[in-house]
């Protein structure tokens, strides 16, 4: 049995360098791979398999085998060139439009005290999470050619119709676009705004400075990060858009989402549909990979 005291340091735990340590064995920890097994294999069950389902489409064509001949017949085609071109200018123009009001409004909300001024910044990230097409779909009881516009010029000089019929043009998909993006651009403005020290402004406009000069030496290079991210966010969601094009109606307006569609569900031709959407994808990709190298030197 032994001594009152060895039974006691028996019961004890050891110590190890003055620290007390439990007696038993140890539990092993899982390798930090295991963690990560179950978002990967979700992953690639829900995005990576179907994307390589599309790519492989893409170089099946209907007669059987394996071949680049989708690639070929779809690049060679006068209706895929058309669709780039008018979803690059697209994006491009909603872009450049997107980034000129939401840094004006953003900057009138931020810096120009008036009533309601918190309801609208907070009404910003509500509208974010509205659809595309209610947008559009509002665009056309205003300007569409039954829509109220028209409405009351008709009914002022009894004309036939109304003069607002651009809606259903380039012009309308444009407007219906910057319309719906621009609170993109104008969320991580405000953010990187309510960061600039006012202290700053307050000096430059005590020392002369005017208004249009505070904006360009004090704000825009704070606002030059944000502008980043939320222009390259507006290129690649207008580059991708569908919804806005297919609910204004406009007649010779393909964009390539649009031209998937043509070729998928009217054609029935997968083949070029998957190759339509191949490139589509490349681009977005590939637009999201110079964001990253641009934002990473503005940044620094």
């Amino acid at each position: 049995m032994g001594s009152p005291a060895e039974r006691l340091t028996a019961r004890e735990p050891a110590r190890v360098g003055g620290t007390r340590t439990e007696a038993g064995p140890r539990t092993r920890k899982a390798p930090a791979f295991v963690w990560a097994l179950p978002p990967v294999a979700l992953l690639g069950v829900f995005f990576l398999y179907p994307l390589f389902l599309v790519v492989q489409q893409s170089v099946q064509p209907d007669s059987g085998g394996t071949s680049l001949q989708p690639y070929s017949d779809v690049f060679a085609s006068e209706a895929f060139r058309e669709a780039l071109g008018t979803t690059v200018w697209l994006a491009l123009g909603a872009t450049v439009g997107c980034l000129v009001l939401g840094f004006a409004l953003a900057l009138i909300i931020a810096f120009v005290s008036f009533p309601g001024g918190k309801a609208v910044a907070k009404f910003i990230d509500v509208f974010l999470s509205f659809p595309s097409f209610l947008i559009t779909l509002a665009l056309l009881f205003i300007y569409g050619t039954k829509g109220m516009a028209n409405g009351v010029w008709t009914d002022a000089t009894g004309a036939a119709e109304g003069p607002f019929q651009f809606l259903t043009t380039p012009w309308g998909v444009l407007l219906a676009e910057i319309t719906y993006f621009t609170p993109f651009v104008m969320r991580p403005l405000l953010a990187a705004f309510s960061q600039i020290d006012t202290a700053q402004i307050e000096v430059a406009a005590s020392l002369g400075a005017r208004p249009a000069r505070i904006v360009r030496r004090v704000i825009l290079p704070e606002a030059l990060p944000a502008l980043a991210a939320g222009g390259s966010l507006v290129l690649v969601m207008c580059l991708n858009e569908f919804g806005i094009v297919l609910f204004t109606g406009a007649k010779g307006v393909t964009t390539l989402p649009m031209l998937v569609y043509s070729k998928a569900i009217l054609e029935s031709d997968y083949p070029a549909a998957c190759v339509v959407a191949v490139v589509n994808i490349a681009i977005s990709v590939g637009l999201y990979g110079l964001y990253r190298v641009v934002s990473r030197r503005v940044g620094a």
